[in-house]
């Protein structure tokens, strides 16, 4: 029975992702946007209390990578679709494909999941952003926009070019040929895990001062703490 529980888990992150698959479509992004950090925080704990409970599956690994491509994998996509449409408006008809361009992160999140599905390799970091990560830089673009409504950053985000560069970032590090952190606690000794103690500060940090533009400064610095002291493999 205690094996079935972080399957459980999974399947809630499935079903939170399923839901902001429908708010996406309809372009409701914030519930989408909600609901995807839902999945996301059942996503962190099934492999937590997977390991706790000692019940590790080649099944549960196959599932979490199933669910996490609905939630940190197409809706991510979908929701940069929606926001290039929204920064579109008015344009020319013969530009009407680019939207189409935001579910290239879709496609990269699908080839690193793949990927990581058969390395041998990744038991203690990630090669490439893992697509949790990428899907809240993308998600906190809505969050911005409906929250924090700041003239600076709406012109950012609502512009084409930006959207659309940040697209082809966003497809590229998901796969790119880069160790970085995992986020997996061993032990709780501070010496053990001193650069995700100072990750995790930093976020408590950003979010309090930034709100959720703070999202990205978060990603940012966990990319720029994985290339100053790339993980070992012990």
């Amino acid at each position: 029975m205690k094996a079935f529980i972080p399957n459980l888990l999974t399947l809630l992150n499935l079903f939170s992702g399923a839901i902001a698959v429908v708010f996406a479509v309809k372009g409701a992004l914030t519930m989408a946007a909600l609901f995807v950090l839902l999945g996301i925080f059942f996503d962190f704990f099934d492999g937590f209390l997977a390991r706790k409970l000692k019940v590790e599956s080649a099944l549960g690994l196959q599932l979490d990578s199933l669910a996490d491509m609905v939630t940190s994998g197409l809706v991510p996509g979908l929701i940069m679709f929606q926001l290039i449409s929204l920064s579109m408006t008015g344009s020319e008809r013969y530009m009407d494909l680019l939207p189409y361009m935001g579910l290239l992160i879709t496609l990269g999140s699908a080839y690193r999941l793949a990927n990581f599905n058969i390395s041998t390799d990744q038991k203690n970091h990630f090669v490439g952003l893992p697509t949790p990560a990428n899907a809240l830089l993308v998600l906190s673009f809505p969050l911005i926009l409906e929250y924090q409504n700041n003239e600076a950053f709406n012109s950012i985000i609502l512009n084409t070019w930006f959207l659309l560069i940040l697209t082809l970032i966003s497809t590229f590090l998901l796969n790119a040929p880069v160790k970085l952190l995992a986020l997996k606690f061993k032990t709780w000794k501070f010496s053990d895990n001193i650069e995700k103690y100072i990750l995790l500060t930093l976020s408590l940090i950003f979010l309090i001062v930034f709100k959720y533009f703070g999202i990205s400064l978060i990603i940012f610095s966990y990319l720029l703490l994985s290339l100053i002291k790339p993980p070992n493999d012990v």
